[in-house]
């Protein structure tokens, strides 16, 4: 069975080979991440998900498993995606910093085996709590490169783990894809 992640997240790539996914390809999606008024932010991040999973499955062939997830970052009920500018990224920690709030992952998984087609689409949440962060650690943050390709400005997987007080809930949702859910959904490809 073909295994194809619809991103280009690296962290995605590691959670696969973390799984014991041994070969899997990677094809982008080119599906726009848009906000659609009148949606929950929940039903947002399965949205996008599911439409960057959908975009890559409509341009393959065969008996094929499309892996597709989003992760948004969500504060009192206002959203953090991934910053546009170095500015939008200082605003979005400097709001985070001192704070409890939630990550969001969503998961799709599309799968074509013999004709027969199937999907999944769910989600998971994890609260992440952050320690209070100076400007001046924000601002190394943000010039170390790492803080504009990802919900909230922020990871908890990297360097900036040191600023992250806790969370409550599956660790690799916080990071980008929750591999319990995709377990249960693949395990007999893997």
């Amino acid at each position: 069975m073909r295994i194809i992640l619809a991103s280009k997240s690296p962290r995605r790539k590691e959670l696969l080979e973390l799984m014991g996914i041994k070969k899997f390809e990677v094809i982008v999606s080119d599906a726009e991440e848009t906000i659609e008024e009148g949606l929950t932010i929940q039903e947002q991040s399965k949205k996008i998900a599911y439409s960057k999973a959908k975009a890559v499955f409509d341009e393959t062939k065969g008996n094929r498993i499309v892996i597709g997830a989003d992760t948004l970052v969500i504060k009192d009920n206002k959203l953090y995606g991934k910053p546009h500018t170095k500015e939008d990224a200082f605003d979005m920690l400097k709001k985070l910093q001192g704070t409890k709030h939630q990550v969001i992952t969503s998961l799709c998984v599309l799968k074509e085996e013999d004709g027969k087609y199937t999907e999944y689409l769910n989600h998971d949440v994890t609260n992440v709590e952050l320690k209070p962060i100076s400007d001046a650690e924000i601002e190394t943050w943000i010039k170390s490169g790492h803080a504009m390709d990802k919900a909230g400005a922020y990871s908890i997987q990297e360097k900036f783990a040191v600023h992250v007080k806790g969370i409550e809930g599956s660790y690799h949702t916080g990071i980008g894809l929750s591999i319990s859910q995709l377990y249960d959904v693949i395990k007999e490809y893997i």
